[in-house]
Order: structure tokens, then C-alpha cells, then sequence
């Protein structure tokens, strides 16, 4: 059933390029709280679950609306820990404690405050195509390996990464490339359980503007991120 998507919110502890940011305040609100928003803002969606290790992130999450019915083991909040495998936690919690598995989950990263309600909604009709185990997120290329990303070999010297397909000379007639994004991702949840990686299975894409994919890992993509807000709150007062 299309309106039968479980979101879940995977915000670990450890952020080690800004410690904190999943509850650091952006714009009034903590990170994280944004992405809860967008969630319970979005039919079809009927259950938003914060998966975490750390105590203060689950308390700003129910703060905010959103389910912590479970702590996330130690062992899958390490550096080195596949969010993958949090991703099948999760899911494992769920169909012990619903007795099934959903329609689709939903991973709605906190990092990504600037998506909206309307791109997660996106997602989830791609998703009803029913074509597709994943379907991922994707922007517009900032640099095109075919033409300007370089590998150095082992004797210092470099190549292009992707060399063109023959016959083609022209950057407008390379193959279209996109950059992933951290918007959004539904999946068909036996899939997550049974596969290994993202990319095992068939993958759909979902393409948005830039402005609505910037993905924060730095102090510096938190401040563009908050600046890029500021922007929209303005336009929409």
C-alpha cells in the first residue's frame, strides 16, 4: 500500500567533522528537527522513528514529534559502521514490533535541512512505480569525470577517471552524470534486509534542484546551509 511508509531518522553521536550537529540550532530549530518536520509533514508516511545512540538527539527528537522506541547498539554508531546495517536494526525492530514489514521505509538524513515535504513525496511515487528496490537522490553534476576529475597513478602521473565513450568529443555530448544526495532514500524493506549494499539491487533516481541537496558534514556546509534557509524563510514571510 502507497501509504503505508515508515521514515526513519538515522543521527548518531559521533559526528567527528562537526561535533554536535544533529541538534546543533540552525535557523531556531536543532538539525535534526527540520528533517522530523519534513517527514510528519509528508502523506502517506505514518510512523517517523529517530534511530540513535545518544541520549540528548533522542530526547530532541521526541522533543519534536518524532518515535525513539529503541537505542542504536554502540557497534552501529562507530565511524567504521555501515549505516546500512542500522538500516536493517531499524527494520528488524519494526517487524518484531509491528508483527510486518511496511510498504517502504524512508531514510530521511538530518543533514539535508533544505529538502521539503514535496521531495520526499517525490520519492515515494517513484518508489510506487514498482520498478525499483531503492530510489535514491541526485542533483545536477558539479564536475563531469569525463572531462575535468583526474586519478594519479602509482607514477605520479594522472588520467582522466572516465574516458570518453568513442566517437564523442563534446562535453554536451558525454553521458549525462549526477551528483548523489543525501535527501532522501525509500526502499523496499526485504530488500534492505537481504542485501548487502545500496547499489546491489535496482536503483531509481529522483532529481532535484541543488539548493535543495546540500548535505552538511562541515562547520562550512553548516553555514552555507543556514544561509541558504535564511534565504527561504525570508521569501516565505
Amino acid at each position: 500500500m502507497s501509504g503505508d511508509a515508515v521514515a526513519f531518522i538515522f543521527a548518531r553521536g559521533g559526528s567527528k567533522g562537526l561535533p554536535g550537529k544533529n541538534i546543533r540550532p540552525l535557523c531556531g530549530k536543532p538539525l535534526l528537527a527540520w528533517s522530523i518536520g519534513h517527514a510528519k509533514a509528508c502523506p502517506g508516511i505514518r510512523r517517523v522513528i529517530v534511530s540513535t545512540d545518544d541520549v540528548e538527539i533522542a530526547a530532541v527528537a521526541r522533543e519534536h514529534g518524532a518515535e525513539v522506541p529503541f537505542m542504536r547498539p554502540v557497534e552501529l554508531a562507530l565511524d567504521a559502521a555501515p549505516e546500512w546495517l542500522a538500516w536493517q536494526h531499524a527494520l528488524r525492530w519494526l517487524q518484531a514490533d509491528e508483527g510486518d514489514l511496511p510498504y517502504a521505509m524512508l531514510s530521511v538524513p538530518a543533514t539535508a535541512p533544505l529538502r521539503t515535504p514535496q521531495d520526499l513525496a517525490q520519492c515515494l511515487n517513484r518508489f510506487a512505480a514498482g520498478d525499483a528496490d531503492v530510489v535514491v537522490t541526485v542533483s545536477e553534476a558539479h564536475r563531469n569525470p569525463y572531462f575535468n576529475m583526474v586519478t594519479r597513478g602509482t607514477d605520479g602521473l594522472v588520467q582522466v577517471v572516465t574516458p570518453l565513450p568513442a566517437g564523442v568529443s563534446r562535453r554536451q555530448d558525454a553521458p549525462a552524470v549526477f551528483d548523489m544526495a543525501t535527501v532522501a532514500y525509500v526502499a523496499r524493506p526485504a530488500y534492505v534486509l537481504q542485501a548487502m549494499r545500496l547499489f546491489d539491487g535496482r536503483v531509481a533516481a529522483v532529481e532535484l534542484p541543488r539548493s535543495h541537496c546540500v548535505d552538511i558534514d562541515t562547520l562550512e556546509d553548516f553555514e552555507w546551509a543556514e544561509y541558504l534557509m535564511h534565504r527561504r524563510l525570508e521569501v516565505a514571510s
